[in-house]
């Protein structure tokens, strides 16, 4: 079965789409983050400065905002209820700065409402963790073990990996929604301007790509492995 595309052509089709996107996605966060961190906002809070006050307006005055290491490390921990934002964005007065921290508070002001899909993500991390790499090493022994006991280990393996593109399945509605409430807020809070309001927009919007970028390549994962499995069994 699929004799044009056996070996390398197969994991080509499947792949190199995907990850020509990512790429491209990743090309476009840089170009838009080093573009908007050089311009500064008119208002000039910092990154902290605009997280703390979105929070505080939305009655999450509980949520902590931390600075924290890495390059765009921004990520908010429901579980501690802490914001933490990378040093390019907790100190920069730039749009990039106030666009990025807004989004991240937005996931904040999901936690507090019990925004569905932000629950299922945070109950899928700790299995997804473990089907990220244990997955591919069950089905890679199913594969070289010629039985229908590695048949069926080969798909238990890449069951548990396609929780992988499930989790980014998953967290698209939540990065996105995130945004949206970051706009929404930034818009009509006075933080930024009108006029400012396009760049921050780039900023977000190439974020947003690079999470559809991800949900790709790990649904062409998949199917490159279930293709595998099919080939074999029609051998």
């Amino acid at each position: 079965m699929f004799p044009i595309f056996g070996g390398y052509g197969l994991y080509i089709l499947f792949s190199l789409p995907a990850l020509l996107l990512g790429l491209w996605a990743q090309l476009k966060v840089q170009s838009a983050f080093n573009k908007f961190s050089r311009i500064r906002s008119y208002v000039g809070l910092t990154g902290a400065q605009v997280a703390r006050r979105m929070l505080d307006s939305n009655g999450l005055n509980d949520v902590r905002v931390e600075e924290t290491h890495g390059f765009l490390s921004d990520h908010y921990d429901p579980a501690h209820k802490v914001l933490r934002l990378s040093p390019q964005v907790y100190r920069s007065n730039s749009l990039a700065a106030a666009g990025i921290a807004a989004h991240e508070a937005g996931h904040a002001l999901q936690d507090g409402v019990g925004y569905t899909p932000l629950r299922l993500r945070t109950a899928m991390v700790p299995t997804v963790q473990i089907g990220s790499w244990l997955g591919p090493i069950i089905f890679m022994i199913g594969l070289f073990i010629a039985s229908s006991f590695g048949t069926q280990l080969a798909w238990f393996g890449l069951l548990l990996f396609s929780l992988t593109a499930l989790f980014a399945i998953v967290t698209l509605p939540v990065e996105l929604d995130a945004s949206r409430r970051a706009k929404a807020w930034l818009t009509t809070s006075g933080v930024v301007y009108s006029q400012e309001i396009s760049g921050v927009n780039s900023v977000l919007d190439a974020a947003a790509l690079t999470y559809v970028a991800a949900a790709i390549q790990a649904i062409s994962t998949v199917l490159y492995y279930a293709f595998l499995l099919l080939g074999r069994r029609d051998e």
